[in-house]
């Protein structure tokens, strides 16, 4: 913990004045210079689009660039975006060239600002808050659409709102007042420490940012230090909880959850979660709103068995002024923890029990180390998957459902081989690059393990690698897809070593071999399932400035069968099945529900008795829901919403196990349709 969580304010000023200024000039170092020459190079010579930096550039990279300073329009005024202007038409020069002295200056106004602010407001937690929460008064939850302010009283109206909603948040956690006001003060000191501490490398790091983010989404700059955790995170040695974390504005939101990781065992925390908070084992909260990524990462990782507090905003909360804590006990993701398993599921029909395997493939993995020394015996996901195949066969199953959820992708040689476990060899997946050429991968030996009747279960976090995978399989008509739209990843991203940290640069992107792109649509199944994961929140068309869909030529392949035929037939019969599933029906409901709630709750209430009320009533219809279907599944019904994501148990999350279920019925019946066909053309 930083010494000066534990100090009061005077004395923490007090050191951070001691020697001057409290906010010294940052200036770019000779390094940094260099870098934004090396960058700029890169995007223009290198990246998969055609990209120059020139005035049009310039007016979306300036654009962003205040998003990332100041993207809900707290700080700045007008006056100081006005006094900048010059740079949405020459900050391209700025950066060729390497002359980062404006860009710097921009950065170091918000600093001011920023600063400012926090004095202005622990000056009034000095003078002792006494609201009464009483009002009519609202606050807006989002405000990047919103104006530059004009005048510094139209920021103080919209932070002493925004004061009055943090104290409001804690009173109805019940925190009494004095305790209220000891920690807002110190909330807001943390937040001014980490100012003071900001370094030229920020500055460099978030106009970066916004060089890069200005032309995709994955093109990323990576600081010296930054590289580093990235070269941690791929050899797998990383100890934490295993979640991928992203910035959303003054946010920290989870990405992604590492499968077999600590977060994705322990069943907490969820991707969209939002990160206000984090502690150590009993150590007191540190609130992490504003706080560089990079920092919240450290603070989240840690020694293998010891436990971290997350406070979380959950992705399905209504209120998101609302937060709750968890734990997490760190550990490190092994490799078996991400190995594919099998299972057998028995389905009941008039006829008999049918058997149908299932196999879970986590992500797409192999043990590079072992591969390289020639190791006869080295893990991958073909092979494990091959394994459970044949022991599937063994118990003469009818079908095979391979479940790709949440698999955000891996080694993309494993899902080319994979493929090549239901296909006799052929293409897979096309790649073109920057300057049109395309290259074919695909499957080259031989026969297959399995020819049986196959569907492939997706979802929005199903990534890059899955997506190729799902998509070869859909266009060979080897087998069903089901689920709901995959993430839509499809572009190639390499690193390159600069003078000073490294690049991440796009350079190519994903073709299937019917020519579709999976970027930005992914892919689309044949059968589709509800799903509570907003698609504003989570996938590339979320993202800012992600490139198009497109299309090239397609390849020759064979087709294997015409899953198509029989899906006005699969769709209704699953349709029938869905409308009596508790589970599929409050599936579906949930979802419509989220999202007209999600429609609706654009600000909240200052007032406590309407905020309470408001909360109470959106809560109650999402109970009223849980218990419709906890009744009808024969379980106990809840008294609180929370219950519903605090529970422990396999009947907590019934949905996962429902696609899963619903995945082998859609199987069986295609299994049924294809055999009886089949024997009507061997009759005739």
């Amino acid at each position: 913990m930083s010494l000066f969580v534990t100090l009061g304010r005077t004395a923490a000023l007090a050191l951070l004045l001691g020697t001057g200024p409290a906010q010294a000039a940052i200036a770019a170092t000779d390094a940094q210079r260099q870098a934004a020459v090396e960058v700029a190079e890169s995007l223009r010579y290198g990246h998969y689009a055609d990209v120059s930096l020139d005035d049009d550039w310039s007016r979306q990279a300036f654009e962003r660039y205040l998003d990332l300073l100041d993207g809900q329009r707290a700080y700045l005024l007008k006056r100081d975006v006005d006094a900048f202007d010059n740079l949405s038409t020459s900050l391209d020069d700025a950066i060729l060239d390497g002359e980062l002295a404006r860009p710097y200056a921009l950065y170091q106004r918000y600093q001011e600002r920023a600063e400012a602010r926090l004095e202005w407001l622990l000056d009034r937690l000095d003078d002792g808050l006494d609201f009464r929460f009483d009002g009519h008064q609202r606050m807006a939850l989002d405000r990047e659409d919103a104006s530059w302010p004009q005048h510094e009283s139209a920021l103080d109206d919209l932070w002493t709102k925004r004061l009055e909603n943090a104290a409001l948040t804690l009173s109805l956690s019940d925190q009494p007042p004095e305790e209220i006001e000891d920690t807002l003060r110190q909330r807001y000191e943390n937040q001014l420490t980490r100012l003071h501490q900001t370094n030229a490398e920020d500055a460099f790091g978030l106009l970066m940012a916004a060089v890069t983010g200005s032309i995709d989404p994955h093109s990323e700059y990576l600081s010296p230090r930054q590289s580093e955790s990235f070269d941690i995170q791929m050899k797998l040695s990383l100890e934490g909880i295993g979640a991928l974390l992203q910035a959303d504005g003054e946010y920290v939101k989870v990405a992604s959850l590492v499968p077999g990781g600590p977060a994705e065992k322990a069943g907490a925390l969820k991707p969209a979660d939002r990160i206000v908070g984090v502690g150590q084992e009993d150590e007191e909260m540190i609130n992490v709103v504003g706080m560089r990524l990079d920092d919240v990462v450290d603070m989240i990782r840690g020694p293998k068995g010891s436990v971290v507090r997350l406070d979380i905003i959950p992705a399905q909360a209504v209120d998101t002024t609302r937060s709750k804590v968890i734990e997490i006990t760190r550990d490190t993701v092994k490799l078996e923890d991400q190995a594919a398993h099998s299972e057998v599921i028995e389905i009941n029909r008039d006829d008999g029990v049918h058997r149908l395997g299932v196999i879970d493939v986590p992500t797409f993995y192999v043990d590079f180390d072992a591969w390289q020394a020639g190791e006869p015996d080295y893990r991958s996901t073909t092979r494990d998957v091959a394994k459970e195949i044949e022991s599937l066969k063994a118990q003469q199953v009818e079908g095979i459902v391979l479940d790709l959820r949440d698999n955000g992708g891996g080694a993309l040689q494993e899902a080319n081989s994979m493929i090549g476990l239901f296909i006799d060899r052929g293409p897979t997946v096309q790649v073109r690059d920057a300057q049109g050429r395309i290259s074919l991968y695909g499957d080259t030996e031989s026969g297959t393990l399995y020819d049986g009747p196959l569907a492939v279960l997706v979802n929005r976090l199903s990534a890059s690698a899955s997506e190729i995978f799902a998509g070869a399989i859909q266009d060979y008509g080897r087998g069903l897809v089901v689920g709901s739209d995959t993430f839509g990843k499809g572009t190639v991203q390499t690193l390159d070593e600069l003078s000073h940290g490294q690049l991440k640069l796009t350079r190519a992107k994903f073709y299937r071999i019917s020519g579709e792109s999976t970027q930005h649509r992914g892919v689309t199944p044949d059968i589709l399932f509800p799903s509570l994961v907003d698609p504003e929140t989570i996938g590339e068309s979320s993202l800012d400035n992600a490139l198009a869909w497109d299309r090239v030529r397609q390849v020759q392949y064979r087709r294997y069968g015409q899953p198509e035929r029989y899906l006005e037939t699969l769709r209704e019969r699953h349709r029938r099945r869905a409308d009596d599933h508790p589970d599929f029906r409050y599936l579906e409901r949930e979802a419509k529900l989220a999202d007209r709630l999600r429609e609706q709750h654009t600000s909240v209430s200052l007032n406590r008795e309407q905020r309470q009320r408001e909360a109470e009533a959106q809560e109650a219809e999402q109970l009223a829901l849980e218990n419709q279907r906890r009744e009808a599944l024969g379980l106990t019904p809840l008294e609180d919403w929370a219950d519903a994501r605090d529970e422990d148990t396999e009947e907590a999350q019934p949905i996962d196990r429902a696609q899963v279920v619903e995945s082998a019925e859609i199987l069986l019946d295609y299994a049924r349709l294809d055999h009886g066909l089949r024997l009507a053309d061997y009759d005739d």
